[in-house]
């Protein structure tokens, strides 16, 4: 949530109770100008009706917050309906991440594919990764339980990093997956400079779904896995949440 702190601070506003829904020019339904209006960096598109009568979601990439109407205070956290047990701020970051997941071009990735998939999920990897390469050591296991793979570069150490430049390399090699593999057993990979690669995108995007460490494991549902795990697991996990 360090964006919304951010924001916070510069809205000068505070955590409370949601108050009434404005009027602005005599009618009612401004409230979503008027709170983007208060916060920084954020657009009407960006905000939405929430479950509370009074209360607005506000989403900027992987954060999510509730504002009042008039976009004076503003509430950081989960938001949970009793009944159901259903986490309904998880579930909007799902939907979410399965829309982003859904528009990306797999000619951009590096893609591990089973003879048959039964699930398929989105990896934001690092080739220097201690886990990363743990994963990438068993993905012929994973291949074989119908788990597809994508990749996606996610280098930790940022911009300009030998790390950076180490995925470069491998997103500019002629065999990628040969690439990959080579980087992830701690070899050098050498590969002409391509110009420009999706890493630095790749990269931006991670960021925006609120990856903090690799691997970064999402189901093609939008459910966010997190790091690691053994085959077996990961498939009964998949298994279990009925991902595509």
């Amino acid at each position: 949530m360090r964006q919304f702190w951010m924001i916070a601070l510069l809205a000068s506003v505070s955590i409370a109770a949601y108050a009434a829904e404005p009027e602005a020019n005599g009618k009612k339904g401004d409230a979503r100008a008027t709170i983007a209006d208060k916060i920084p960096g954020t657009t009407i598109e960006d905000i939405r009706p929430s479950p509370i009568k009074g209360l607005y979601e506000v989403r900027m990439g992987a954060d999510t917050a509730y504002v009042t109407a008039d976009g004076r205070y503003v509430i950081s956290g989960d938001l949970y309906d009793l009944d159901t047990r259903a986490n309904l701020t998880e579930e909007g970051r799902a939907a979410e991440r399965r829309n982003v997941l859904a528009k990306l071009d797999e000619r951009d990735m590096i893609v591990f594919s089973p003879a048959s998939t039964q699930h398929t999920v989105t990896v934001f990897t690092d080739v220097d990764c201690g886990y990363c390469r743990k994963l990438h050591s068993e993905i012929e296991q994973l291949t074989k339980l119908g788990v597809r793979v994508r990749y996606l570069a996610y280098p930790r150490s940022g911009p300009g990093s030998a790390d950076w430049r180490k995925m470069e390399a491998v997103w500019c090699a002629k065999d990628r997956k040969a690439a990959i593999t080579q980087a992830k057993r701690g070899e050098d990979v050498k590969a002409a400079d391509c110009g420009k690669t999706p890493v630095a995108k790749q990269f931006e995007l991670g960021e925006t779904l609120g990856v903090r460490g690799t691997p970064a494991i999402f189901t093609m549902n939008g459910d966010y896995i997190g790091g690691y795990l053994p085959p077996q697991e990961m498939k009964k996990r998949l298994d279990e949440l009925k991902a595509d």
